[in-house]
């Protein structure tokens, strides 16, 4: 192997080592950043569970309200075939 290509060989590990540790220094700071964002969820406390409880009663109202549309439709349907008309 001549010297030019172990120098370039030399040239291109050098470049590979920076590279690796600049991702390692990154991802060191994403996880302090996941961190604290983990910390400052949990200081929140109970708004995801109070979120998760609403979106519960949103979502009985709205089956509820379906629930009344169809039994509209049904009657509709049935004077239809029935005859009636409003």
């Amino acid at each position: 192997m001549s010297f030019d290509k172990m120098d370039a060989l030399e040239v291109r590990v050098r470049r590979l080592v920076d590279r690796v540790q600049d991702m390692q220094q990154a991802n060191t700071s994403l996880r302090q950043e996941l961190s604290l964002a983990k910390k400052e969820l949990s200081k929140r406390g109970p708004a995801p569970r109070g979120w998760e409880l609403e979106r519960e009663q949103i979502k009985s109202r709205i089956e509820k309200v379906i629930g009344e549309l169809d039994s509209l439709e049904s009657a509709d349907r049935e004077e239809v075939a029935d005859g009636k008309t409003h």
